[in-house]
């Protein structure tokens, strides 16, 4: 006679052993706005990944659309990302609707070197800890070792002022007859980053506040010669790796992923470098990704995990090697990195420990019209630079402008400006 089991019985078990299953499989959505191109999501999930348990899925996003879905899921109480990456200035705008305070998470990466600096970014303006600092990368200058024959007498290019560049540059052109200086103003180029984090800060010690000054002037003054010495392709290079290893630039400023590869593919010909001085320092921007565990993440201890692993000193030398994008936390580089890695990590130490350093950090609160705001120093660029409009009309112009996006947003400034109370003025 067969024993029958009453089906109240086996739907009950069905249902522990059903949630059982799903416990042990629970998936960490780990939801970033950086590592997007497919090469590089690639390599997040199977090699920087590698090791971590549990079932973690990389997502990715546009800055906009991250914005957006974050508040969309916190007034919809339905919360989908266990964990994000996302950039300092894409963080800040998320506190303190959409992301938790980690303080609790400060413990596991303790004795791994962030630099308190860092870690005091993470607070965003806070008493608490709203992101941990994941990996960070910035801008350097890249030149063929040709190049360095025409330096001007006593110029170092690791402490190269802006004179110096425009007399380097102009050494080139009247030795060789070719315009070998070369900056990423095509359409997709970071040129409005080189105003923003380099030009301004170095010239004026501002960003916004000192948009119209009488050293802003003096700022596009000094842009007008370094351009006078520069490749006119440039404005058709949104990736300065491409025109440096054609040769048709000898010396170049770019983000270090965008000149990665001439510097991996042909190490013994080129050399890396901070960029240039001005009278108020030497201007430079941070690019400082973090990792945050949303409000109501479906999995914290999950993202908790992910936290841990991404900063693993392990895990972060991979990051450099796979992606260029630098440690936060002390990690030695090893022995047998690839020699142009090596160069651009020295590059970076350098532009961060120079007793000049000024850091300009990406802008903060200004959402989706991070555009419009880039776009008022493109603008400001070809009008004074590529049409020889007068610098002072230019700027008094364009500050109208700027001035109206700062109020739109209502953004306080950030550094290099000193903090304001409600938006950042234009002076």
């Amino acid at each position: 006679m067969t024993h029958q089991v009453p089906l109240r019985a086996i739907a009950v078990a069905a249902a522990f052993l059903g949630g059982l299953a799903a416990a042990q499989a629970q998936e960490t959505i780990f939801y970033s706005t950086q590592l997007r191109p497919i090469e590089e999501a690639t390599k997040v999930r199977e090699v920087l990944l590698e090791g971590l348990s549990g079932n973690v899925t990389y997502v990715v996003d546009e800055p906009p659309a991250f914005a957006v879905r974050m508040k969309a899921e916190t007034q919809a109480g339905k919360r989908t990302a266990s964990v994000v990456g996302a950039l300092h200035g894409e963080l800040q705008p998320h506190v303190p609707d959409d992301i938790q305070p980690i303080d609790d998470v400060v413990a596991k990466v303790a004795g791994r070197g962030i630099p308190a600096s860092l870690m005091d970014l993470g607070k965003l303006g806070t008493g608490k800890q709203q992101y941990i600092p994941w990996m960070q990368a910035t801008y350097v200058m890249v030149a063929n070792k040709q190049a360095l024959q025409y330096l001007p007498q006593g110029a170092d290019v690791n402490t190269l002022t802006y004179e110096q560049l425009q007399q380097w540059a102009k050494n080139i052109a009247d030795k060789t007859g070719q315009r070998r200086l070369g900056f990423p103003a095509g359409p997709t180029g970071l040129m409005p980053r080189f105003f923003q984090g380099y030009l301004y800060p170095s010239f004026t010690g501002g960003v916004v506040t000192t948009f119209k000054s009488p050293e802003a002037e003096a700022a596009w003054n000094a842009m007008k010669e370094l351009w006078a010495v520069s490749n006119p392709n440039s404005t058709n290079y949104n990736f300065m790796q491409e025109p440096l290893l054609a040769g048709e630039v000898w010396i170049a400023w770019d983000h270090i992923a965008r000149v990665k590869e001439a510097l991996t593919l042909q190490p013994d010909q080129y050399v890396a470098f901070p960029a240039p001085a001005g009278p108020k320092g030497r201007g430079y921007m941070p690019v400082i990704a973090g990792l945050a565990i949303p409000k109501d993440s479906p999995n914290r201890e999950g993202a908790v995990a992910v936290i841990d692993h991404m900063t693993k000193p392990e895990t972060q030398i991979l990051t450099a090697t796979e992606v260029g994008f630098f440690p936060v936390v002390k990690a030695e580089l090893p022995a047998d990195l690839a020699p142009g890695i090596k160069q651009l990590a020295a590059a970076v130490d350098a532009t961060q420990n120079a007793k000049d350093a000024l850091v300009s950090l990406l802008p903060v609160g200004l959402g989706a019209k991070g555009g419009e705001f880039n776009k008022v120093y493109s603008d400001t660029f070809q009008r004074i630079v590529l049409r020889n409009e007068p610098v002072r009309t230019v700027l008094q112009e364009q500050a109208k402008t700027l001035e109206t996006l700062m109020k739109e947003t209502g953004a306080p400034c950030w550094a290099p400006d000193k903090p304001s109370q409600g938006a950042c003025p234009v002076n």
